[in-house]
């Protein structure tokens, strides 16, 4: 999106949970799982999606390649380094979009350029002019981002601004890469360069801070009042060490502050919540209850006074109300007795359109809920369908059977039915000092893959004491660490349906890894 495509009054959302949001999270996510996200985040009607950091790794260009091409409504970007081999690599895994970002950067502080990168800065700005001319040649939406701008003398960056805007960048980000300024501070940086750079009306101005001192958000928007019209942010504000500007935030900030603010997004609010539970969902990155807007605490009221004044007018302490977020109310509980058209009813109210979900097998399953704990919650639903979509590709692993015997004793005992392909089945019992480790050890003798698993919790997913068992695990194999999630009524389903889904994704990174090997032999 160039300067003049976006109006003075818009802030540009550059959603970048699936770049610098998975570089902090401690198992990799799957193709399919970053298309989920991808999805969401789609729906929440972001305008630029930074997807992946195609040169990185096999996996990562592949799911570049397939949001790319899925994705019709925000533009997607990909990450490159100034370097001919990172732009390539952008180019390649994004030319099947229509209109794609091709996003380079590299340091631009003296301690950056001295000690990371042993350059003189003419050497550093010669590089960053060049990377974006060659990326020109793909396309002809180009940002550029001066690493560690927050330090970086104001000379130097003025200076490197203006010459990433003549090479052709039409975004030029200035990132508080390890969240060091104050907002007063960083304010006047982006006061600076627009009073200094003489072309920076030929591009859009975009922040994105870190949040190492807390200051993310507040740097943003200070930003923001100094003309920068793009914020970079992610969801739940995951990302590197403390994580990145809050997108949910920023964009309940300027939805209820405009009359002050005078500035506008076009994220969709009420997809705000949907799209907070799905990413702390797949990524095995819970959110905090005092979380601002998403938070479980974020519209709970204990105090006496404050339920007083709630019960006579709203927002004598809300100032925003749950369902401006996508958070329902009222809660409807639902029984085996419920028709289709109720649950049809509830997940419209929920956020969710027809074309989501496949009704036949949401009914079915909620069914088998309904009749095992009686009433059905929101959250349960909610929980059905993100189950489904776990589930909803070609698996190669499959709990077909598991019982498991336990009791006072010294250990416990686990036995397993597992498929392995079409063909393939075996039975394997084990013993364990406990019903999960026992069904984890049947497990570990019926897979062909050496893993341990390095983290497990469980926690409840729906309402009430019969709520549904979330188990969430992380396993290593080969140094790298791979997510499972499970959910059922019983926690040790759950538990197994976890660690058949963390192995999945190992045999499809394996598969991954294969096809590539044999590409190189075929080129070689």
């Amino acid at each position: 999106m160039s300067a003049a495509q976006a109006g003075k009054d818009q802030v540009i959302i550059f959603d970048t949970t699936l770049r610098d949001g998975e570089q902090a999270l401690n198992a990799s996510l799957s193709v399919h799982e970053k298309l989920q996200i991808a999805q969401a985040i789609e729906r929440l009607g972001v305008d630029v999606m930074e997807v992946g950091f195609p040169v990185s790794s096999p996996g990562d260009f592949e799911s570049v390649q397939q949001i790319a091409r899925t994705i019709k409504n925000a533009r997607v970007c990909g990450l490159a380094r100034a370097m001919e081999g990172d732009i390539d690599a952008c180019a390649q895994a994004l030319k099947v979009a229509e209109q794609f970002r091709i996003h380079t950067f590299i340091s631009t502080s003296d301690v950056h350029v001295q000690q990371k990168l042993r350059k003189d800065f003419s050497d550093v700005e010669a590089m960053a002019i060049h990377a974006v001319k060659y990326a020109r040649k793909f396309t002809d939406d180009v940002e550029f981002s001066c690493e560690d701008a927050g330090r970086t003398p104001i000379d130097n960056l003025c200076r490197m601004v203006e010459g990433a805007i003549k090479a052709g960048a039409t975004t030029v980000n200035i990132p508080d890469t390890v969240g060091y300024t104050l907002p007063f501070e960083f304010q006047g940086i982006i006061t600076d360069l627009f009073n200094r750079v003489p072309n920076i009306d030929q591009a859009i101005i975009s922040v994105h801070c870190h949040n190492d001192l807390g200051l993310a958000v507040a740097n943003s928007m200070a930003a923001v009042q100094a003309g920068a019209r793009q914020i970079e942010c992610t969801v739940n504000g995951i990302g590197e060490r403390a994580g990145n500007c809050s997108l949910e935030e920023v964009a309940m900030i300027m939805k209820t502050r405009e009359a002050l603010l005078g500035v506008n997004t076009n994220i969709n609010h009420q997809e705000i919540a949907r799209t907070s539970k799905l990413v702390s969902t797949i990524c095995n990155m819970p959110v905090q209850l005092n979380k601002a807007i998403v938070g479980g605490n974020a519209f709970s009221h204990s105090s006496g006074i404050h339920q007083d004044g709630m019960l006579k007018a709203s927002n004598t302490y809300e100032i925003m109300t749950p369902e401006s977020v996508g958070i329902a109310k009222t809660k409807l509980n639902l029984t085996s007795r419920s028709g289709r058209h109720v649950i049809k009813h509830r997940m419209e109210s929920l956020g969710y359109q027809e074309s989501d979900y496949n009704i036949e097998q949401l009914y079915a399953n909620f069914l088998a809920l309904a009749d095992k704990k009686g009433q059905v919650f929101d959250d349960d639903l909610e929980a059905l369908l993100f189950n489904i979509q776990q589930q909803d590709q070609q698996d190669h692993y499959q709990l077909a059977r598991l019982n498991v015997q336990c009791g006072d004793g010294e250990f416990a005992t686990a036995s397993i039915k597992l498929l392995a392909g079409e063909d393939s089945n075996t039975i394997h019992s084990a013993t364990g000092n406990g019903p999960v480790d026992a069904l984890y050890q049947a497990i570990k003798q019926a897979v062909d893959v050496e893993f341990e698993v390095s983290d497990y919790k469980i926690s409840n997913k729906g309402s009430g004491e019969d709520g549904l068992g979330q188990a969430d695990l992380v396993i290593t194999w080969q140094g790298r660490n791979f997510h499972g999630y499970g959910l059922a009524t019983d926690v040790i389903e759950a538990s197994g349906q976890a660690l058949i889904h963390a192995l999945n994704s190992i045999h499809r990174a394996i598969t991954i890894a294969d096809i590539k090997s044999a590409r190189q032999e075929q080129h070689g």
